[in-house]
């Protein structure tokens, strides 16, 4: 041929190309991938020093302080209710944290307290980006903690991977099992601390190694120590990229002005190694050591940009900064800034910071709405409460002496420390009070009034009887009030409305 290239025929393998290669490239059925999903890359975490290291080990700390030790401080409630400062009481319904005391009707300020952490995550995110999860979320705090560990016996990163990749020996089996071991104690200690929230923190510590606790606090122990364990000494990362639904909303949670870890590109690029004493002329400060991935929690390059991976622990800040140091440029090549701002350096406007604007805003009014509307309802909540619901078979009953009477099932809640004894009556009914009679099979007489009595802390149903001589002045269905006052304190009163039917349509 003239042009010196050989001609194929269709379906035929071009010269010097295999047969089987050839017929793999030509086959009609797709070659199927040998997994859909990816394989895990473990990450073994280089130690860091630096501002932000340390304030995630403050926060770490405190954080875990406040979770180990709250069951054990004591507030007096009175010789009858639990001393426990935190304690949530299934068995008696209750939520005690510190002077407040939170009954089942009273969950809407459990919802109160479940907004405002909401919203105020909202508010850190639209400021500062994923301060949460870098800082404050549990995962994070007990990966920090088990890497720590490991850290602690295997060495850091390029000694952990040296041993990961070496043979089995007695150095190696000693390392992990004491590093698995202390991993298994720290697990066993956070399901044993979370326990002491639902009981007296003294007594389950005095009877749970001698088998003396409930079978749920043995349960529960299992379950948390089994699942601390897995999920910050072996799922760590895979945790924040795969299972956190958060990464997947943050999205709308923040705009172009939050702050986030961010690589400054308009300062770092074009990046290369440098040699010292070269120019840095037509160059950037990015000297492309790798030392931000190879501290990073979740293995990423920071440089490629904001990711979902990216937790924003700042640590890469750190190392950059250390690196910066060691080469004599300027620090904060990656620090917390905004997209927007690289846009305006590179239009030759200087860097702006708008904390403060419409959504910030909106979060912070949420935040003073919610906790204004829940610290009125505290500083105002009754400690007693009354609840009535009138017998409907039968609807009522004629008496002799021309009396109808209805009958009424009277729920009374003391909150209080303390028994009280409660009068009641009957309010806007009948002006006549000879004309109107309380009667309940349990009743006491205090003069002319029937007096009920309620412990401390305690709910009680009272059937009580009402009747009335006189009707002819009252409607089918007559409002009135049933109304207790405490015998001990006049003010403290309580009164629910509810009806009288008479039967005068029938």
């Amino acid at each position: 041929m003239s042009d010196g290239k050989q001609k194929t025929k269709r379906g035929e393998a071009a010269p010097g190309i295999k047969k089987s290669r050839w017929e793999a490239k030509t086959k009609s059925t797709p070659v199927k991938p040998d997994s859909l999903y990816k394989n895990r890359t473990k990450i073994f975490p280089k130690r860091v020093k630096g501002t932000f290291r340390r304030i995630k080990w403050i926060a770490l700390f405190a954080m875990l302080g406040i979770y180990y030790f709250i069951p054990f401080l004591r507030w007096d409630r009175g010789p009858d209710a639990p001393s426990q400062a935190v304690l949530i009481d299934f068995e008696n319904a209750r939520f005690y944290f510190f002077f407040i005391e939170i009954w089942p009707q009273e969950v809407y300020y459990i919802t109160g307290l479940l907004i405002l952490a909401a919203i105020g995550l909202f508010l850190a995110s639209a400021l500062f980006g994923r301060l949460w999860c870098g800082f404050a979320c549990p995962q994070t705090i007990w990966t920090d903690l088990f890497i720590a560990v490991e850290r602690f016996f295997e060495g850091d990163r390029n000694a952990r991977i040296k041993l990961e990749k070496s043979k089995w020996t007695p150095a190696k089996i000693y390392k992990k099992t004491a590093k698995h071991i202390v991993w298994l104690l720290i697990a066993f200690a956070t399901g044993g601390a979370w326990i002491l929230y639902f009981h007296d923190a003294y007594d389950v510590m005095a009877h749970f190694f001698t088998g003396g606790s409930p079978m749920t606090a043995y349960v529960f122990v299992a379950m948390l120590t089994f699942t601390t364990y897995a999920l910050a000494g072996f799922m760590r990362e895979q945790i924040c990229i795969y299972m956190c639904p958060w990464p997947r909303i943050q999205a709308a949670m923040t705009d172009e002005e939050a702050l986030n870890v961010t690589y400054r590109f308009d300062r770092g690029e074009p990046r290369g190694p440098h040699k010292k004493g070269a120019t840095w002329e037509g160059r950037g400060d990015c000297i492309d050591c790798r030392q931000c991935i190879a501290v990073c929690p979740t293995g990423i390059d920071i440089r490629e940009g904001l990711q979902l991976e990216c937790i924003g622990c700042s640590l890469c800040i750190d190392a950059c900064d250390e690196i910066m140091v060691k080469i004599g440029r300027p620090t904060g090549l990656i620090a917390y800034d905004t997209g927007i701002n690289i846009k305006r350096r590179q239009d030759g406007k200087p860097s702006a910071y708008h904390l403060i604007r419409a959504r910030t805003i909106a979060y912070a009014l949420i935040i003073l709405a919610v906790g204004a509307v829940m610290l009125y309802g505290l500083s105002h909540r009754s400690v007693l409460d009354l609840n009535v619901l009138r017998v409907r078979a039968p609807n009522y009953v004629t008496l002799g002496d021309n009396y109808i009477q209805n009958g009424y099932t009277v729920k009374i809640l003391n909150k209080q420390a303390k028994p009280l004894k409660f009068k009641v009556e009957a309010v806007d009914l009948i002006d006549d009070p000879a004309g109107l009679t309380i009667t309940e099979a349990r009743f006491k007489k205090h003069g002319d009034k029937i007096i009920l009595e309620v412990p401390a802390n305690e709910t009680i149903n009272y059937k009580l009887f009402l009747a009335v001589k006189d009707v002819s002045s009252l409607s089918d269905r007559e409002d009135f009030y049933f109304k207790i006052t405490d015998m001990s304190d006049s003010n403290n009163t309580q009164q629910t409305p509810t009806v009288f039917v008479t039967g005068k349509d029938k």
